[in-house]
């Protein structure tokens, strides 16, 4: 299965995932997440500095349940900005 390139939007859509997260994360260090949210830090810094915009859903919602910040603020920050203007 070939995966096509991502759209600028889902690229802008993963920086802002990618912010939210890093500033959720606060003073402890990367490490500290990715073990809480049993991710490997590598994978928790490509979705901080955008490099992984499009994390699996079980990724983000790990990280919703070791970070303050809700399942709903990361999964919409996820979605690019014209899929928000056709949902609900």
């Amino acid at each position: 299965m070939v995966r096509l390139p991502l759209t600028p939007e889902q690229l802008a859509a993963g920086k802002r995932l990618g912010r939210r997260l890093r500033e959720a994360r606060g003073s402890r260090t990367l490490a500290e997440v990715a073990q809480a949210a049993e991710i490997s830090p590598e994978t928790l810094r490509k979705i901080e500095t955008g490099r992984l915009a499009t994390p699996a859903f079980t990724i983000v919602a790990a990280l919703a349940r070791v970070l303050p910040v809700s399942l709903d603020e990361l999964a919409e920050l996820s979605l690019p900005r014209t899929d928000l203007q056709h949902t609900g």
